[in-house]
């Protein structure tokens, strides 16, 4: 870390035991992931009810080249547990950040769009026309959770498109 750890406590002081141990799990993270610059840790108790007792919060806020993350993990009762979840969470979340500057982020490609162009109930099959003119065989088993007798000429789609046997074919075919 190029800005020394900071740890902040609310509401009560932290023992020499709970810094070592923030600072211990710090390191780690700062091991895992050697580009954070500034690793700052609130913890705090910011509820005192009378059934469930103290509960601890603990807040981390992680800067990383083009990039803050912040986690903020539901209150525990056991002070350590919330350590240990909150760190769990940055560890998780400095891992998804670190795929996406790798760029090794999975990016599904939206389905394209079209129009029905003929239908033909009795035979169960018709036909939609893309964007750039082609037409495309669909059957009444390809169209997705909808009653294929409701379809109607100039009706908006999403599909998949797969080779049939004649040709291109629409398969998962969604009215929009």
């Amino acid at each position: 870390m190029e800005i020394p750890l900071q740890i902040t406590s609310r509401d009560f002081e932290l023992t020499d035991a709970i810094k070592s141990e923030i600072t211990e799990k710090a390191e780690k993270l700062d091991k895992f992931y050697d580009r954070i610059m500034r690793c700052r840790i609130v913890v705090e108790t910011p509820h005192r009810h009378k059934h469930e007792g103290k509960l601890y919060n603990v807040q981390i806020h992680l800067t990383i080249p083009g990039r803050e993350i912040i986690v903020k993990r539901e209150p525990h009762e056991d002070l350590y547990v919330a350590i240990r979840n909150s760190f769990d969470a940055a560890k998780r979340k400095l891992e998804d950040a670190s795929r996406l500057l790798r760029g090794k982020v999975k990016f599904h490609e939206e389905q394209p769009h079209a129009r029905i162009s003929s239908i033909f109930p009795e035979m169960s099959y018709g036909f939609i026309k893309t964007p750039d003119n082609r037409e495309i065989y669909f059957h009444e088993n390809s169209v997705v959770n909808q009653d294929f007798s409701k379809l109607k000429v100039g009706m908006e789609v999403r599909f998949t498109e797969t080779k049939g046997e004649k040709g291109p074919q629409a398969s998962s075919l969604t009215i929009i």
